[in-house]
């Protein structure tokens, strides 16, 4: 192993680029030259690839997104266009790839080392999706993004007294919105893991006003309802303010938080370590504040797991509604 190379793909994510900062400084101190392929599989399959110095990743760590950029490829999905990313790939010399991202990402870094490419697999996405490891990178910043938000919008909707809903991202993992809501003090939290009851939440909107609260803030994940209808059905259920907030993207921005930084930067250093190792086709994970690794086709089919435990503390922290 003498040149390895470093990508990101899918969905930006706060963290990715300490991770790139610590695979680019892990390789050079391991006496290896490092490659930046930008724009993820797109970029490598049209040769968009520089060689990185200590120098290329400096002043980089706090900042959100990707340095590289990412861009997502069908043309790679075809026997095609991986044909063309491998070629492109022994051009370039390049021995392994440490590739940054999602589930797509690592299907895409185990088709890489299936045709002799080897591959390591970082997990940065901000949805918190990937069953095999604790967490992912930028789902603390994420997560912390939304808190900030909801703070906010808590000042304006307790002034005009009035019911907030705040639409956050996770179209199959509420995570975000339960981690977010728990911490942020919602008085309901609606995730896709679990089926929730429109008749349930009109009934603790009206028992909280009918015991002075003045506001309420319902936290909805993308993946389990759309705000706006939402706030239309409650509207034609109960006689209260409502208004919608979807946060969007600005969950992806931002400064990575110390959590996220830490977590990346030991992930990719991990990253290097098993190309280094001559390891391949596997993925770094953290498992009870560890950092360990195992096959990315064992990652993929691991199911995620919905924290019922801390849904249900949620539950209790607002069952006094009814008081």
């Amino acid at each position: 192993m003498k040149n390895i190379a470093v990508l990101t793909s899918g969905g930006d994510a706060p963290g990715m680029n300490a991770a790139i900062r610590a695979v680019v400084r892990s390789g050079i101190n391991s006496g290896l030259r490092v490659f930046g392929i930008k724009r993820g599989y797109n970029g490598l399959i049209q040769g968009d690839i520089q060689e990185m110095k200590m120098s290329s990743v400096s002043d980089i760590i706090q900042r959100g997104g990707t340095i590289l950029r990412t861009a997502r490829s069908e043309e790679f999905k075809t026997p095609e266009g991986l044909a063309k990313a491998v070629n492109v790939a022994k051009v370039f010399n390049i021995d392994g790839i440490v590739v940054i991202g999602g589930d797509g990402s690592f299907a895409g870094a185990q088709a890489l080392t299936n045709s002799g490419i080897a591959c390591i697999g970082v997990p940065g996405t901000i949805d918190n999706d990937l069953a095999y490891t604790d967490y992912t990178i930028g789902f603390d910043t994420a997560v912390n993004n939304a808190l900030d938000a909801i703070n906010k919008i808590r000042d304006t909707s307790a002034s005009h007294e009035r019911v907030s809903i705040i639409e956050v991202m996770g179209r199959h993992c509420g995570d975000i919105a339960l981690h977010a809501g728990i911490a942020g003090g919602a008085e309901s939290i609606i995730v896709p893991e679990i089926e929730f009851s429109l008749d349930s939440i009109c009934r603790m909107l009206i028992q909280s006003k009918n015991r002075g609260k003045l506001h309420s803030i319902i936290l909805l994940a993308e993946g389990a309802g759309d705000g706006i209808k939402l706030e239309e059905q409650i509207r034609g259920m109960v006689d209260i303010e409502v208004r919608t907030t979807i946060l969007g993207y600005i969950q992806r921005g931002g400064n990575a938080t110390a959590v996220d930084r830490l977590l990346a930067s030991r992930m990719g250093a991990k990253a290097v370590e098993l190309l280094v190792a001559g390891k391949e086709g596997r993925v770094v994970g953290i498992r009870d504040n560890k950092i360990f690794d195992m096959e990315i086709h064992e990652a993929l089919a691991m199911k995620k797991v919905f924290n019922k435990e801390l849904f249900e503390l949620s539950d209790v922290l607002t069952s006094n509604l009814s008081d």
